[in-house]
Formats: structure tokens, C-alpha cells, sequence
């Protein structure tokens, strides 16, 4: 008997491992950054940073941060947004924000890669307000010393630190102020326009995961694996000849299911419905990436 329970203990660990994780995604909130670079999902710590997680809501839901821009890149570092918007006049002044969160900051939440923590002003560990950045690397020896710890209230799926990591990669400018490391894409002139700088072009809170059918868990992991084919990264919803499905515009492009498989239409590709797959299994891919 010890023998098969030593046998079995990895796999056991595994399965358990697999169903706290589960357990926790089910009671977190996941927000998606739609971005112009792509769809950034954030698996939020509901009940490890309270505060900061309803101070960062009240952002999403009150629309402060749509067409907010990314205003800092440095790459090896972070990745920080939150503060600007894009006025008809150019980068300008911050958003209007609520009043400061206490700090939550914890070494049980540390500053390592594909965190999401609060920016705040020096001196101050209870400043924070809208400002928040992506850790590009592990910057624990730095952050989770300094200004009293800087609070992590979340962390990137995978398939959204692949954009984060693309928007590192892009060369930026010194545009003075708040801006002395703004990343831009296709700019080689003088004038830094709407076109140039990174945007939130909108954002989505999603639904707790069990007020999710599964085949809305599928169509958003999907969203967020493969953005070149589901563009923009939020279809509209339908239902047809027994297809659940979702159709995006910006590729002419839907991914569907029925009789318990997952399908897919790319007519740049091929005018026929194309097999993605078993549901069962798209559905324990989503949920092993916090979907």
C-alpha cells in the first residue's frame, strides 16, 4: 500500500495542485486590457489585496482608463500604464483620480515576473492611484524593499505577457515629463501622434468563472492565444445552425462549438469549418491558464 501511495503522490499532488489553483481563478476577477497591440488578461487577487483590487476596478468600471496610453517601457524592468489618456491636443495632463490605497503590499505577493503592482510617489508607501505596471523580470530585491513595498494586486496569463513582451521590445522616445521612456510604433518624425503610442482601446471585466458557459472560457482563452486570427479580441456573441459561436470583425473570422467540439472559420484561409478540436480539451487548456 505505501508503495502505490508513493507511485501515486506526484500525480495526486498534481491533480490537487490543479484543482486549488482552479479553486482560487473561480473566486478571482480577470480584467482584458484590449490593447493595440493586443489583448492583455489580468487574473486579479480578489482576496489577497482587497483594497487595491477594488481601488483598480473602480478605474475599469468607471472607463478612466479607455484610451488610456502605455507612457513608460523600460525594458529589463517594467512596463507602466494608467495615467494618461490621449486628448484630441496630445499627451497631456493625468486622468482625474480617487483617492489613495493603503498599501497591501506582501512578501506572499512579490514583485517577480508577470505581476501587476501599483505604482506610487517616493516616500509615500499610501499613494497609489490609477498608475499600475507589469514586471517584465523579477524585481523583487528591488521593489519588495523600497517606499514600503509596491503592492501586487494580480498576474498576467500567459498569452498576455506575450504582448506585454512585445511592447517591451519596442523602441521608445524622451518626450519629457512623465514620458522619457514613451514606446511608439512607426514613428521617425518629430511630432508624436494619436497613431504612435500604445492604447488601451478598451476594457473588458469578465464574468466570475462560473457564471461562464464553457464555451465562453474557450472563446476567451482563444482570444488571447491567437490575436492574428481574432482580431479585435472581443467578438460578438451568437448562436446558428447549432453553432455557439463568436464572429471578429477586424479578421472576418468566428470560432465556434457544437456536438461538443471546437470549431473554426477563416475564409482568408479557406472557405470551409475547420476542426480546432475536442471541447474537453480546449476547455482544460483554458482552464489550466486561469480561463
Amino acid at each position: 500500500m505505501n508503495t502505490i501511495l508513493r507511485l501515486l503522490r506526484p500525480g495526486l499532488l498534481a491533480i490537487v495542485s490543479l484543482a486549488l489553483a482552479t479553486t482560487v481563478w473561480a473566486q478571482s476577477t480577470m480584467v482584458r486590457l484590449h490593447t493595440t497591440q493586443g489583448a492583455i488578461d489580468i487574473q486579479l487577487y480578489d482576496t489577497a489585496a482587497p483594497k487595491t483590487v477594488a481601488n483598480f476596478l473602480s478605474y475599469v468600471r468607471s472607463g478612466a482608463y479607455t484610451d488610456n496610453f502605455i507612457h513608460r517601457s523600460i525594458p529589463g524592468f517594467v512596463v507602466q500604464l494608467g495615467g494618461y489618456a490621449w486628448p484630441a491636443s496630445g499627451y497631456a495632463g493625468h486622468i482625474t483620480t480617487f483617492p489613495p490605497v493603503v498599501n497591501e503590499f506582501s512578501v506572499a505577493r512579490s514583485n517577480v515576473r508577470g505581476t501587476v503592482a501599483m505604482a506610487k510617489l517616493g516616500g509615500d508607501p499610501n499613494s497609489a492611484t490609477s498608475e499600475f505596471f507589469f514586471n517584465l523580470v523579477n524585481n523583487a530585491a528591488n521593489l519588495d524593499t523600497q517606499n514600503g513595498g509596491f503592492t501586487v494586486f494580480g498576474r498576467v496569463t500567459t498569452p498576455g505577457m506575450a504582448v506585454v513582451d512585445r511592447i517591451a521590445a519596442l523602441g521608445t522616445v524622451n518626450a519629457g515629463g512623465a514620458f522619457t521612456n514613451l514606446p511608439v510604433v512607426n514613428f521617425s518624425g518629430s511630432t508624436i501622434l494619436r497613431e504612435h503610442v500604445l492604447r488601451l482601446t478598451d476594457v473588458t471585466e469578465f464574468p466570475p468563472l462560473f457564471a461562464q458557459s464553457d464555451s465562453d472560457r474557450i472563446f476567451n482563452y482563444l482570444e488571447a492565444a491567437y490575436p492574428q486570427y481574432l482580431s479585435p479580441s472581443h467578438g460578438q456573441a451568437g448562436v446558428a445552425s447549432g453553432y455557439t459561436f463568436r464572429y471578429y470583425a477586424g479578421s472576418n473570422a468566428y470560432v465556434a462549438t457544437a456536438n461538443d467540439k471546437v470549431w473554426y472559420l477563416l475564409p482568408s484561409i479557406s472557405p470551409d469549418i475547420g476542426l480546432l478540436g475536442d471541447k474537453a480539451s480546449w476547455l482544460n487548456v483554458a482552464a489550466q491558464a486561469g480561463y
